[in-house]
């Protein structure tokens, strides 16, 4: 419906004209693309980039932006998927075999729950550093994860943007101001665009790791449901979609960017190192204090928060929404439908609330126990499958008379989607080789 000034929601063609016809694409209309990169940049994301450049210098800068390139071909090729055919990207796993339901439901269930205890405990840690006397990491972690909840359980997507982007613009400014603070070389930075590989053991699988982890593993295929979450359900909202993808790698690129800066000039050139994980970012916080002063920390931990809590109610909304889609799409055995998404109707399902749940309370247990060892490794091992399996479904459907003639994949979408599942694949077999399954039996 219209609003009440008169004019058009993003769900309303304006009078007269077709609802298939392309607007115009403007800056007023980003949202999905901003909620994307705030979900998908996590404090792991941040550490390993950090970790980057304190080892290499600004040496793979040029690995950092190659990351943000393959991603926007992922997340650009599920929005295409869902507003090119009017279904969801699940209804088109769905239809390429029982396996893809069988994957995505042992998916959802073991790596919602590890996860869960993960992203309330990163939300936690910046909270415990601002705030040490309060409480314990385990009660602060349990706190995020109720306040996650109760925000996505009685709020919309249209709420829920406006929050994701206030987020993003104190992450933003955090980042920014870091990188300007520690007073980059701008000389060695431009060098750093040049594909070279540091002169160091396992150096070509480190900068993979670094491409592959630059924002957001399922948040990419949870795209294309925010994408129909803001309205958009038609061709009509393709270039839109195509501004607001780009937009969304862009801000994860100056991310990335930023903390590679911070990494090289305050960790490289001073030969300190970090811990690996979130716990980085702590430790990251007191090098700021001793260098820079308190508030700068400070002001550093607030970042952190930012970044770690978007990744939280990010997931809550965004995987919520892919499992009430799949449990509708399981149940009628009918085509799901973007438009249903676009209503509001998965939002307010049982499913979608059922999993929030699954996200929130289980988790809990393994704050206080430690995650247990033989979950981990499945963990692991699914999270590093799951980018394979989009980049390669991706291929599959948009390559196939399932979605129309004029919007399947050209040359370069073809190159990039295949190129990203090369990479994913082969940071997958890594993973699972490096699994200590001798311990695992």
């Amino acid at each position: 419906m219209a609003d009440t000034t008169g004019n058009p929601t993003d769900t309303e063609a304006p009078s007269g004209i077709d609802k298939n016809s392309p607007r115009t694409s403007s800056w007023k209309h980003i949202g999905p693309g901003i909620v994307v990169a705030a979900t998908g940049v996590g404090a792991g994301d941040l550490v390993a980039t950090l970790i980057a450049g304190s080892n290499f210098g600004y040496t793979l800068l040029w690995a950092a932006i190659v990351g943000c390139l393959v991603k926007i071909s992922l997340a650009e090729a599920a929005g295409r998927w869902h507003l090119s055919t009017g279904r969801t990207l699940f209804d088109g796993w769905a239809s390429l075999g029982r396996w893809t339901t069988y994957f995505f439901a042992v998916y959802a269930v073991v790596w919602g729950f590890v996860y869960g205890a993960a992203a309330m405990s990163s939300s936690a840690l910046p909270l415990q550093a601002l705030f040490p006397d309060v409480m314990d990491l385990e009660w602060w972690g349990i706190a995020c994860g109720l306040v996650g909840l109760v925000f996505v359980w009685f709020n919309k997507y249209a709420v829920f943007e406006k929050v994701m982007t206030v987020l993003v613009g104190v992450m933003f400014v955090v980042t920014v101001y870091l990188a300007v603070r520690v007073t980059p070389n701008l000389p060695d930075a431009l060098a750093g665009l040049l594909p070279v590989l540091p002169d160091e053991k396992d150096s070509v699988l480190n900068t993979l790791g670094l491409i592959g982890g630059v924002g957001g593993t399922i948040t990419l295929a949870a795209y294309g449901y925010w994408v129909n979450a803001k309205g958009w359900t038609d061709t009509g909202w393709m270039k839109v979609m195509r501004l607001d993808n780009r937009v969304a790698y862009a801000t994860t690129g100056i991310f990335v960017v930023a903390m590679l800066f911070v990494g090289a000039e305050l960790l490289h050139s001073a030969n300190v190192a970090i811990a690996t994980g979130d716990k980085g970012l702590v430790q990251l916080s007191d090098i700021l204090a001793a260098e820079y002063g308190g508030a700068t920390a400070k002001f550093f931990l607030i970042g952190f928060f930012a970044t770690s809590f978007t990744s939280l109610i990010g997931v809550w909304h965004g995987v919520s929404l892919m499992f009430a889609d799949f449990v509708a799409r399981y149940r009628t055995r009918s085509e799901a439908r973007g438009a249903e998404v676009a209503s509001g109707e998965r939002e307010r399902s049982w499913p979608f609330r059922a999993y929030l749940l699954w996200l929130t309370f289980p988790p809990i247990v393994l704050l206080f126990q430690g995650q247990p060892f033989r979950l981990v490794i499945l963990y692991g091992v699914l999270g590093a499958a799951f980018l394979p399996f989009l980049a390669g479904t991706l291929l599959w459907l948009l390559n196939s008379s399932r979605t129309p003639s004029q919007w399947r994949n050209g040359l370069l979408s073809n190159g990039m989607l295949a190129l990203a599942g090369l990479l994913f694949l082969v940071l997958c077999v890594k993973q699972i080789w490096d699994q200590p399954w001798s311990e695992f039996f």
